[in-house]
């Protein structure tokens, strides 16, 4: 087996130890109990065409392509994901969450996806605040949930939020203060983070993908071939979790929900970066900003939800009047979702857009793009889960020259995927 795949197995027998190991604690001190460790896997039997992914150095939107002899239709099984779960609990405020990730595509067999500590005091008035510090993604995403930060509904998270999840990770300290407000509740969210500081790097050079891949604390994820100026001045791999400039960056969020059938959401987000901080290895300062905007709609059996994003990030030194790398990036999606007894039924329709402005990365590296995402989910017992999805992805990026490839490439992904949680 690869390394990964040994990891695969070595948190799966980890998790398996520390749950019947040690019987439940009558106290509010729980540590390593069946209540406190858990063991998620994902394995999938993928049907794939199109061109070289970005995780193989390509400019392929979706996490799988075809093998490059063929350039056919591939069909073959794929063990993704494990991720093993511990969330300890040291009082009746603190509690902890570590996830440890063996992950299709990282170059670690083991690494940190999340580690932070969370206190939850209790407050009257009917207040509830929260307040975390440690290694998380900051809370942008309306489709992912739990502590291994999965999707539920579909296998692949929309473009927004697989951005989110490949390269905005932080170290930050994060409070939550909500309150009922009439029939509904109120939500302010504050937060300082660093460790971001190359959040942006995939965004200016890749674009938009498709995919379920995560960063995590000590990996790197790879970038398409570059030009003949970036290639000697940036590394061929970005480092998300790193801190170069030791200036902090914030966030903030506000989330309104008027009633139990609609919530609507406001975030912002700016690493402050510098764009000229360089690291002897060639990983650089981005400083990268965005808005993002998110509404949920329930009525009945369904669920209805939507996200839009526009930001903005600025890498390297002034050149003819502009930095290096001057990009703004665009996206939205809208999904809906039927709820049944034991399972969903979900569609996405998405559309993406950058465009590059540097002097050193210019139009040629602007794209635009949709994507249509159709899914099924059947829960079969507590522990496992059974998804079949569908989706086409097309886009245009002139950059694609480089490698003699067509502007313009569409790309049918079908996964189907067994889903345990032990």
């Amino acid at each position: 087996m690869t390394g990964w795949l040994n990891g695969f197995a070595a948190l799966l027998a980890a998790a398996l130890i520390a749950r019947s190991g040690t019987a439940r604690a009558q106290t509010a001190i729980e540590l390593f109990t069946p209540e406190t460790v858990a063991a998620a896997g994902d394995i999938r039997i993928i049907g794939v065409d199109g061109e070289k992914s970005w995780l193989d150095d390509g400019y392929g939107k979706t996490r799988f392509d075809t093998d490059s002899a063929r350039r056919g239709f591939r069909i073959e099984p794929q063990a993704v994901e494990g991720d093993l779960i511990w969330t300890p609990r040291f009082s009746w405020a603190v509690s902890g969450t570590v996830v440890a990730t063996a992950q299709q595509g990282q170059d670690n067999a083991v690494d940190l996806s999340e580690a932070f500590l969370s206190y939850k005091p209790l407050l009257g008035g009917g207040a509830k605040l929260t307040v975390r510090a440690g290694l998380f993604w900051p809370p942008v995403s309306l489709e992912h949930t739990g502590a291994g930060w999965r999707v539920r509904d579909t296998i692949t998270p929309s473009a927004i939020n697989g951005w989110i999840g490949d390269e905005v990770k932080v170290g930050a300290v994060e409070a939550q203060l909500t309150r009922p407000v009439g029939g509904g509740r109120l939500s302010a969210t504050v937060a300082v983070f660093g460790l971001n500081d190359t959040a942006g790097t995939l965004l200016a050079f890749r674009g938009w993908a498709l995919h379920d891949e995560k960063a995590v604390a000590f990996g790197l994820q790879p970038l398409p071939p570059l030009n003949a100026f970036m290639r000697y001045v940036q590394a061929p791999k970005t480092r998300p979790v790193i801190e170069l400039d030791n200036r902090p960056g914030f966030y903030a969020k506000l989330d309104w929900a008027p009633a139990a059938w609609l919530d609507l959401q406001a975030f912002h987000y700016d690493n402050r970066g510098d764009p000229e901080a360089v690291t002897p290895t060639l990983q650089w300062g981005w400083r990268t900003r965005f808005d993002n905007l998110s509404a949920a709609l329930a009525f009945g059996d369904w669920q209805v939800k939507t996200q839009g994003m526009a930001g903005k990030t600025l890498m390297g030194f002034p050149d003819n009047g502009r930095l290096w790398v001057d990009t703004t990036f665009r996206a939205g999606y809208v999904m809906a979702t039927r709820n049944f007894a034991k399972g969903s039924a979900s569609f996405r329709v998405e559309a993406f857009g950058v465009t590059s402005m540097g002097s050193k990365l210019g139009r040629d590296w602007s794209e635009s793009g949709w994507a249509l995402t159709a899914a099924g989910r059947r829960d079969i017992g507590r522990i496992l889960s059974v998804l079949v999805e569908a989706s086409h992805v097309d886009s245009r990026k002139d950059a694609r020259a480089l490698t003699g490839l067509a502007p313009g490439q569409g790309q049918t992904l079908v996964q189907f995927a067994l889903r345990v949680h032990l």
